[in-house]
């Protein structure tokens, strides 16, 4: 499964990106169960939440979802977390 993170906005207005290949992962099946359920709870259409928040576009397998802070459910947060952190 491939996973892309896209944040926009913040105070700075800095854009970062990531990518991560979970297929040689040891966690795979909790990161594909977080991607599920992000994917799941993600609008369709790009979505702002609060002045100076970020926005997320989470793309997995082709298939893209918006969402923003501070309204992010737990996976979504987590999952963008691991992918910011931990892709490339």
């Amino acid at each position: 499964m491939r996973i892309r993170v896209t944040r926009t906005g913040g105070l700075a207005g800095i854009s970062r990106r990531a990518e991560l290949d979970t297929s040689a992962r040891t966690d795979a099946p909790h990161v594909h169960a977080l991607a599920r359920e992000a994917m799941a709870s993600g609008l369709r259409t790009p979505t702002f939440g609060v002045p100076d928040g970020f926005h997320y576009e989470i793309t997995v397998d082709g298939r893209t979802v918006h969402c923003a802070d501070p309204r992010l459910t737990e996976s979504q947060r987590e999952l963008v977390s691991l992918v910011l952190r931990e892709g490339a």
